[in-house]
């Protein structure tokens, strides 16, 4: 019997447990999936929008996986600090396959950029989201946002500092983050892209959205989205992929209703900004961001975009930077800081170049933050057939042992078991009706330990 850890309970760990007591080639393969956290399912727990809650309802297909009694889900469970080395862990388990995801963010790397109120979308992402580690966010005199991105993160959080309380209380938002929205003075959000609107990364599904937030008008500067030649060609437009052609219909749509006067006196506006690229957040007497000082940029015919030396500031009191995530050095594991991912061939760890036996990748940390939900499933099923490759060999690794659980036990860890997190699930669900809410996730550490019975 193979005895494998999947360290990590997203996406992508969870269908590398799937693949590997699903697939026939190698019998009684015995899987424990590892997560830092007391819940499971990583992004889809703390990185999904809480409205988004037909992409959240993934969560059913993932439980159904870790339900499978030749999997064990083991919450609570940090690898890589002095507890649990990856050594150590490679000597519990036959393989050892990591799906640790991307959890930094990029940076802007410009001037101001440490003036209090710059934030990146991540951390504002986890904080709406409960994640435990997640420091508080305070709205107090904020009455205009910038976001600087185009993915659908960057569209994510403008929807959700523009979107009403009565939209957000349906979900499962912690209740001191509903709070602070609900007292929220923001008026007004741009979302700021350095290129054109057919290169913009998100999906017409959640641009569309942002359409039809009660009480928010939209609107697209037409002069700014026309410098990007498809825009204004037609022709150009359809050599585009059919998302960017989509995207495309909806800006000019609300272009064409910003320049007829019908998106004005809504409550509050989302300003969609294309080719302007941040140059300097300026800051205030008090040292908090007053506004972005923005370059405007011009297609350079190949792609990319170049600066004109026109600047316009824009005024702000916080500023989202929503520019791409990069993974995070585990201890004990080789990095690529460039990449910021782990080393591998077909999913095979390579340390110095050489296939380290045992030690597998898959996700985020295998290829880089590209993708969907999806994309993880056949990323996983690779790194699962190179290790059903490699069984003869790690099963030769070392002779029988015990149960790695009694060893994470000896070496004072608590793991939340599979009863654990459903006691939480339960605490969420009360905590929710007691606010005349459905479940409202905990969102602190004592607080999911206590209702996972470990406090």
């Amino acid at each position: 019997m193979l005895r494998v850890a999947v360290v990590g309970s997203g996406p992508s760990g969870v269908y590398a447990a799937q693949s590997l007591v699903l697939q026939r080639e190698v019998p009684g393969v015995r899987v424990d999936v590892l997560d830092r956290l007391p819940a499971p399912y990583g992004l889809v727990r703390y990185g999904v929008a809480p409205d988004h809650e037909k992409i959240k309802s993934l969560t059913g297909n993932l439980r159904s996986v870790l339900e499978d009694e030749r999997i064990r889900f083991l919450g609570d469970v940090e690898v890589g600090g002095a507890a649990l080395s990856t050594a150590r862990l490679l000597e519990l388990y036959d393989a050892v396959v990591y799906c640790v995801g991307a959890a930094r963010d990029r940076t802007l790397d410009i001037p101001g950029e440490d003036l209090a109120g710059v934030h990146s979308a991540t951390a504002f992402v986890s904080w709406y989201s409960g994640h435990p580690d997640a420091a508080p966010f305070d709205l107090t005199g904020v009455r205009s946002a910038v976001v600087v991105g185009a993915g659908n993160v960057a569209v994510d959080v403008t929807r959700i500092l523009a979107r009403g309380v009565p939209e957000l209380e349906p979900t499962d938002m912690p209740q001191p983050a509903l709070g602070v929205l609900a007292a929220s003075g923001v008026r007004e959000v741009s979302m700021v892209a350095r290129r054109g609107p057919s290169q913009g990364r998100f999906t017409t599904k959640e641009l569309r959205e942002l359409g039809t937030l009660p009480g928010v008008g939209v609107t697209v500067d037409r002069s700014e989205a026309a410098l990007d030649p498809a825009y204004a060609d037609p022709d150009a437009a359809a050599a585009l992929p059919a998302v960017a052609r989509r995207n495309l219909e909806v800006l000019r749509g609300w272009a064409r209703a910003g320049a007829d006067g019908s998106a004005s006196g809504s409550a509050r506006r989302i300003a969609l900004r294309f080719h302007l690229r941040p140059v300097e957040v300026l800051g205030g007497p008090d040292g908090r961001v007053r506004a972005v000082r923005f370059e405007r940029t011009a297609p350079d015919g190949r792609g990319g975009v170049v600066g004109t030396g026109v600047h316009e500031d824009v005024e702000a009191q916080l500023v989202l930077r929503s520019v791409g995530y990069l993974g995070v050095p585990l201890p004990g594991l080789p990095f690529d800081a460039a990449r910021g991912t782990v080393p591998h061939a077909a999913g095979r760890v390579l340390r110095a170049g050489r296939v380290s036996v045992g030690e597998y990748v898959a996700g985020w940390i295998k290829r880089g933050p590209t993708g969907v939900i999806g994309t993880n499933r056949p990323c996983a099923k690779e790194t699962v057939s190179s290790l059903l490759q490699d069984a003869g060999a790690l099963a030769a690794r070392h002779g029988p042992a015990g149960d790695p659980l009694d060893a994470l036990r000896a070496a004072g860890l608590r793991p939340v078991e599979w009863p654990g997190w459903l006691a939480i699930e339960a605490a969420e669900e009360r905590l929710g009706r007691s606010l005349g809410r459905r479940s409202v996730k905990i969102p602190d550490w004592a607080g999911l330990r206590g209702a996972a019975g470990r406090g």
